[in-house]
């Protein structure tokens, strides 16, 4: 009998999770994705921060895979999946599948701001990680030429959004401006560095608990962060963020964490994507009418008597859906039933800065240190490999100590560079 082809989009936590649970079964696993690394999205912000290298939070996949002989890695671009004849269309070829997992995760929601989308620095991969880095770092390598009204707009930096992202970037470039830079720039005066946190409801961190809220935003007073909440951004033009209610900052550095949407892939029927550009699928994380494309990961939509409006888009939500549509997938090739996805929440956290968190836990809430050992225990332990684990940790232990990283390189691309994303799809051609 042939291995029934599996075939899974996406090399998150989900699609790589899966794969990874997979990989000793019967079936013929493809693992496509348009860069060759698995990337840790929640330390993201390290890296534009110079805190930590990208190699760090960045795994190769065919690493992980080198001793499977099921599974075969894809570097490619999905153009269209054809759910009638089951076949998934990339840049470089068509790939047959008995089953397919949608495993995309979610991209940038500009809520339609084209001069956002333009202007604005975002966090949702790796390289975008780097290129906002640069932009950091070679603000201040500018604001030694500059006069004084574009120096205004270089020592202004907004960030626009106040959940877990923004949160956490406020708090590193705040720090940043208190201890590394007056070291790097003696000559600078970096009381004129400003930074804002935009957030259009009345209060940060609005999925946890109150208390976590209000210490949050007081962690981020404390390190000098202009928090201003009810604060809805308008627009951005390259040198000015406007807010709804006629406030201004004129800034060149426009971080945007404020919105996310599912990233689906195009012939997927309109009929199931749901709110937030998510897909929606049952218990069994099948796709809604299909018997054999699945969904899982920030792509997925599940309503459940528990999650009445869907599961968080969490690292450790798609974790647990991989572990579960794994194990339908052996009951399946056994002729057995599949079980239902469940999830009890272990909790949130954010940090803010060092020995500054809040946690939520499903029984108690706690902030301060031990809330900032427990965030940084819990990622690290995420973290794919022990030689990465190990790299995080001492680059961690002598930030804790010094104060101070010896990260700041700024490394733009050559032109080859450009030629070379370019001719391999991973640059568009404008």
């Amino acid at each position: 009998m042939a291995q029934q082809k599996l075939v899974i989009l996406g090399a998150g936590f989900a699609g790589l999770s899966l794969a990874k649970k997979l990989r000793k079964t019967d079936l013929e696993i493809t693992l496509i994705d348009q860069y060759n690394f698995h990337q840790f999205q929640p330390l993201f912000y390290q890296v534009a921060t110079a805190r930590l290298e990208p190699s760090s939070i960045s795994f190769p996949l065919r690493k992980v895979f080198q001793r499977c002989k099921n599974v075969h890695i894809r570097v490619t671009k999905v153009e269209e999946v054809d759910t009638l004849n089951n076949i998934v269309h990339t840049e470089d070829g068509d790939f047959p599948y008995d089953h397919l997992v949608i495993a995309t995760g979610c991209t940038t929601n500009f809520f339609g701001n084209k001069n956002v989308e333009k202007y604005g620095y975002t966090m949702k991969s790796t390289p975008e990680a780097i290129t906002l880095r640069n932009r950091i770092l070679l603000n201040f390598e500018e604001a030694l030429k500059a006069t004084p009204e574009e120096l205004e707009r270089i020592m202004n930096i907004v960030v626009v959004g106040g959940g877990p992202t923004g949160v956490e970037l406020c708090g590193a470039l705040a720090e940043m401006r208190k201890n590394v830079l007056p070291r790097d720039y003696p000559d600078m005066d970096f009381s004129k560095l400003k930074i804002y946190l935009l957030e259009g409801t009345d209060k940060t961190l609005a999925a946890m608990s109150p208390v976590s809220q209000r210490k949050s935003q007081q962690y981020l007073e404390q390190l000098g962060v202009q928090v201003w909440t009810g604060a809805l951004m308008q627009d951005y033009d390259g040198k000015t963020v406007t807010i709804k209610d006629g406030r201004s900052i004129p800034t060149q550095n426009l971080i945007w964490t404020a919105g996310v949407m599912g990233n689906v892939p195009a012939g997927i029927s309109k009929d199931v994507i749901v709110r937030g550009n998510r897909i929606k699928v049952d218990e069994t994380h099948h796709v809604a009418g299909s018997s054999n494309v699945y969904a899982i990961g920030d792509v997925s939509y599940m309503e459940t008597a528990e999650w009445p409006k869907g599961h968080p888009q969490l690292a450790n939500v798609a974790n647990h859906q991989a572990a579960n549509l794994a194990s339908n997938f052996k009951a399946l090739l056994k002729g057995r039933a599949p079980k239902p996805f469940k999830y009890k929440s272990p909790g949130t956290m954010a940090t803010v800065g060092k020995r500054k968190a809040v946690c939520d836990l499903p029984f108690i809430s706690y902030q301060g240190v031990l809330a900032w050992l427990t965030w940084m225990f819990l990622h690290l332990m995420l973290i794919l490999n022990t030689k990465n684990k190990l790299f995080i940790f001492i680059n961690w232990a002598i930030s804790y100590f010094t104060n101070d990283t010896t990260l700041r390189l700024i490394l733009l691309p050559t032109r080859k560079q450009v030629e070379l994303g370019k001719e391999h799809h991973t640059l568009d051609a404008a």
